[in-house]
Formats: C-alpha cells, structure tokens, sequence
C-alpha cells in the first residue's frame, strides 16, 4: 500500500539569523525567523511525511512553545519524524519539494540540501528532489520578506501484503 502526504511552511527573513535550508547554511544577509532554525524546506518535509501517515503536522510533534525545541536543527527534527514514519510501517518512496525564494539564488546548493536531508533518514539522495524558484516579485515572498517551501512525499507500506 502506498500513501502521499503534502507539507507547506513560510517564514519571515530577518536580519540577524543564519539563513539554514535542507540543513545546509547558504550565505545570505538575512535567515529564517523561528523558534528552531526555521527551515522551511525540512519543516515542508516533516509535514509531508507526518500528513502520510496520518499523525498531523509538525506543530503538534515540536511546539514551538517548548524550550526543548529553541534553535534545534531541523534535520532532527525530521529524524524524529522519520523514525514515526518507520514505526508506523511505511518507507520514503521519494520526495519532491519547491523553495519558494526571490533571493538568494538556490540552485548551486539544490543537490547539497537533497544529500544532507537524505543522510539525516539514511534514504538515497536520488529519492529526494529539491527545486527552487521564484515568484517573479510578486507577494510577500517576491519582496523578500519571507521564504516558503512546498514538498510531496510518496511512502509505501513495509508490511508484508496480505489476501
């Protein structure tokens, strides 16, 4: 059996934070505003994978009003997730994701954030894809102001079928 689940984050840029997508630190003036370091590319992936499985989002797992959670990387977060994905039967078929950025420009570190995502649940990188793109200056993300990210994840039953 398979199932599909579909996750979405946003957040504000600001000056004073590292800016941290798919776990990799991209040079830029501003970062993510959050409670944790505010990936939203690994944020949309832990809703994707939680959403599949039936277990609903990443606020519920990691509050962002529990200090246990201040400035954790993401990628442990989705460890975590993954490890409930895993315990609930299933296995990341692949995951297809899209930044949303009108800067900086992403595509040099596209297949560093696949790596780094995919190291963190020991899945092949070759099963995650990461795009990015812009908004042609349109919206709160087309001024700058923020960066959202959108990802699908397609996950398949590690129980033996029975008929």
């Amino acid at each position: 059996m398979t199932r599909i689940g579909l996750g979405y984050d946003v957040h504000r840029l600001v000056t004073g934070r590292k800016l941290v997508l798919g776990g990799v630190n991209i040079p830029y003036e501003k970062g993510l505003l959050g409670h944790s370091d505010a990936d939203v590319l690994v944020h949309a992936a832990c809703d994707a994978l939680l959403g599949a499985v039936g277990l609903g989002d990443i606020g519920e797992h990691f509050p962002d009003t529990d200090e246990q959670y201040r400035g954790i990387c993401s990628l442990e977060l989705l460890r975590n997730v993954y490890d409930k994905v895993k315990t609930c039967g299933y296995e990341l078929v692949n995951m297809d994701a899209t930044i949303f950025a009108q800067k900086p420009r992403l595509s040099f570190f596209k297949a560093q954030m696949a790596i780094r995502m995919a190291e963190s649940i020991l899945v092949d990188p070759h099963a995650i894809n990461i795009k990015a793109t812009t908004t042609e200056g349109l919206g709160t993300i087309g001024k700058g102001e923020g960066i959202a990210a959108m990802c699908v994840a397609l996950l398949q039953s590690t129980m033996p079928e029975t008929g």
